[in-house]
């Protein structure tokens, strides 16, 4: 979600390097690995595929959240799994810290190099794999996008339903665990992965469910793809992931309704779900949000909380789809309820959504943003959406509010003045009460965009003690000198 965030300038990244790790490098600081070490990694990958050049270590040395450059001290790109081995085999001889690198779409800090080291740079592995229509699954390497993978799916009947937002690396949103609008229906990335094919921090190679399985489900031991997925690079690099896929829906159809408050939109939610009507997505803008969208897209949306809505079936349990939720959306007093079954119509309405990160940027012309990202039990969730609207009228922040109500999952996309320190300051006192509120709902400090830099005290209240300790665990048995992007999740 908000994977196109814009760069931010240094300043205000310093601000908002929330508990940033101890001894962070800078984006001025120079390579200090020493020259043969570099030439050892030329012989395995070629002299092409290796860069010390500033520019490209420090384009690898951010993703587009607000933490501040922190280059690698080289960048490879290996283009075969053997590769992968090789170069961490190399570098865990001689005890330097490796990173991987996808898209560079993430929001939390994942590929910044905070202790220097190696950038594994894998988006020269793109190839797919293996296509099986009858089993639904797909086997990619790292450099495969999302939309590269439903293109190629184009005319099969299936595709790849996860979005987040940006054209993203597949492998890097197992990484991330990441989501987007689909999750709903579909749901997150961890039961879409069915197997990892994993370069562990000293070259050896694992297959989390086996060498060549792919099985709908099974029983067999740890779950070792689960233990992968969303392990933000800190266990080692997925080099290949095998995905479930879904059949195309024969009909879709999608509305926008209106909403007296807040409480009344989160609430229609909550019914819509428990009526167990299989809505595919509902999304959630405040009133600020869908003025902002309304007026960027030039859809003209009225100034009220909206939901966007849309169904996925056949068309004749479509129809009976349409009526129920009108039922629904008109008892919490929605109103404006028009369908939308054509595919124009419908990419237009979801551009519009999409573009829900510039519409709020577009409110406060020259200003900078921060998106939040915490997940709460759908029963806590109109409580925990008014809460916070309320706290951010009370703090007079402009934060206008959207997100993925059907699995609880809301941001709030915080614009404020990068040149002013104490309205960055109470951007930070405000995430930090929002992460709180979510965790005393029982929720979550986040929900698709990962730990990374900025979250990892959250982390620490979230799991409790004993929790943090099974991670550290779990990280010293596969990491055991902390090499793997070390200084985040923990």
């Amino acid at each position: 979600m908000f994977q196109f965030l814009s760069r931010c300038n240094m300043a205000l990244r310093r601000v908002l390097a929330l508990a940033a790790a101890p001894g962070r490098r800078s984006s001025s600081s120079k390579p200090s690995l020493a020259p043969d070490f570099v030439e050892a990694l030329r012989a395995v990958v070629g002299a092409p595929n290796v860069s010390t050049a500033t520019a490209v270590r420090e384009q690898h040395g951010h993703d587009e959240s607000m933490h501040p450059c922190a280059p690698p001290d080289v960048v490879v790109w290996p283009q075969a799994v053997g590769q992968v081995q090789e170069l961490a085999a190399l570098c865990h001889r001689h005890r330097v810290p490796m990173v991987p690198f996808g898209t560079g779409t993430g929001l939390e800090g994942g590929v910044n190099a905070v202790q220097g080291g190696v950038c594994f740079d894998l988006s020269r592995m793109d190839a797919i794999a293996e296509l099986s229509l009858e089993d639904f699954s797909v086997t990619v390497e790292p450099g495969v996008t999302r939309k590269a993978l439903n293109k190629h799916l184009r005319g099969t009947g299936l595709w790849f339903p996860v979005d987040p937002g940006a054209d993203a690396s597949l492998c890097g949103m197992a990484a991330t665990g990441a989501s987007g609008t689909n999750a709903v229906r579909y749901g997150t990335m961890r039961p879409n992965v069915l197997n990892l094919r994993v370069v562990l921090p000293d070259g050896r190679l694992l297959h989390t469910a086996g060498a060549g399985r792919q099985p709908r489900k099974r029983a067999a031991g740890y779950d070792l793809t689960s233990l992968f997925v969303g392990s933000e690079g800190t266990l080692g690099f997925l080099t290949q992931a095998t995905l479930r896929l879904h059949p195309l829906p024969e009909a879709t159809a999608v509305t926008i309704a209106s909403f007296p408050s807040v409480g009344a939109a989160v609430a229609c939610t909550v019914q819509v779900l428990q009526a167990a009507v299989p809505v595919a997505r509902i999304e959630f803008l405040d009133e600020v949000m869908a003025d902002a969208c309304g007026r960027f897209s030039g859809m003209g949306l009225p100034v009220a909380a909206t939901l966007l809505l849309e169904l996925h079936g056949s068309r004749r349990s479509l129809a009976e789809q349409q009526q129920q939720t009108e039922e629904i959306v008109r008892q919490n007093g929605g109103s404006g309820l028009a369908w939308a079954e054509g595919l124009e119509e419908r990419e237009q309405l979801w551009a519009m959504r999409h573009n829900a990160w510039y519409a709020a940027l577009a409110l406060r012309p020259g200003c900078q943003g921060y998106c939040t990202d915490v997940c709460v039990p759908i029963s806590r969730l109109p409580d925990v959406v008014v809460e916070t609207k309320q706290d951010l009228q009370a703090s007079s922040l402009t934060g206008p509010m959207v997100g993925h109500v059907g699995d609880g999952n809301f941001h709030c996309i915080l614009v404020f003045n990068s040149q002013d320190p104490e309205e960055a300051q109470h951007i930070h006192a405000f995430t930090q009460r929002l992460g709180r509120r979510a965790l005393a709902a029982g929720g979550t400090c986040t929900g698709e965009h990962g730990v990374g830099l900025g979250k990892r005290a959250l982390l620490q209240e979230e799991l409790g003690p004993e929790g943090l300790d099974t991670l550290r665990s779990i990280k010293a048995a596969l990491d055991p000198h902390n090499l793997m992007n070390p200084g985040k999740v923990l």
